[in-house]
């Protein structure tokens, strides 16, 4: 595992064999895998589901040619040691479910070959590092820890400052179209509010000098005769609801000048 040859970018072997012969569970990119035939350039390190704990020592770096480290579920404490930045060929690296804090390595952002990185449920804090893998990573790579800050957690950090500045120039690009789209609609407003006054304006100059304003008449005439008749309308209603309660004050009155006049008539007799 310390050594790479770098013609077939594979471990190099003193043997002869490509594989040995062997049985062995392990977890690769979130896989459970039964290995029997192990090829040779199939170098990992299984360490999960155990109770390791102390620091991530720092000689794994060492270990070039490994291609799937998987330290999780342990109780391994610490930093992430920024020699892990030199595992050219790893693909996956699970170091999950720790008590490791402090930041990502910006080291382990030019590992080129990892496809998966698992780094949730420990105390990391932050700014996540920003390459080519990095952004291809979600947010589930980082859950569970709290203190960390940048893509894809957020849309910048505070020491990141490319990602500030795109964030920034992508902030002033839209206010700016915001801006020009609104100037572009008063303008338009403007513009056509202007032109139907400058035509109402001239409809209204030609009918008056050539004297041809009887449709201007008759509207006013409508308008007028529509007036009256509501009014109308409104006193015949306030009339006949007078009217109504006339009748009824007057029933009233007369049921009860009968009721007295019945009244005294029994008393009499």
């Amino acid at each position: 595992m310390t050594t790479i040859d770098q013609t077939m970018k594979a471990p190099s072997s003193k043997g002869s064999r490509v594989y040995y012969q062997d049985s062995v569970v392990v977890v690769t990119k979130g896989l459970k895998l039964e290995v029997v035939k192990i090829l040779s350039l199939y170098t990992i390190i299984d360490l999960s589901n155990n109770k390791f704990e102390g620091h991530i020592p720092s000689v794994l770096g060492e270990l070039i040619a490994i291609r799937v480290l998987n330290l999780s579920h342990n109780g391994l404490q610490g930093n992430i040691p920024p020699s892990l930045g030199s595992l050219s060929v790893v693909e996956s690296m699970d170091i999950s479910f720790n008590q490791l804090s402090g930041e990502i390595p910006q080291q382990l952002a030019s590992l080129t070959f990892l496809e998966c990185l698992n780094l949730s449920h420990n105390y990391l804090q932050g700014c996540i590092p920003q390459g080519p893998q990095f952004l291809t990573f979600e947010n589930n790579s980082y859950e569970g820890n709290d203190g960390l800050r940048g893509f894809p957690i957020s849309k910048g950090c505070g020491n990141d400052p490319v990602s500030e500045t795109n964030y920034t120039v992508s902030a002033l690009e839209d206010q700016e179209r915001n801006s020009e789209f609104f100037n572009d609609f008063w303008k338009a407003a403007l513009m056509g509010y202007g032109s139907g006054l400058c035509i109402g304006l001239s409809i209204i100059y030609f009918l008056i000098s050539t004297g041809n304003l009887r449709w201007l008449a008759r509207i006013i005439e409508e308008l007028e005769h529509k007036i009256i008749m509501q009014r109308r309308k409104k006193q015949r209603g306030q009339r006949n609801y007078r009217r109504r309660n006339n009748r009824i004050y007057t029933s009233y009155q007369q049921r009860r000048i009968w009721f007295q006049n019945f009244s005294f008539f029994i008393c009499q007799e």
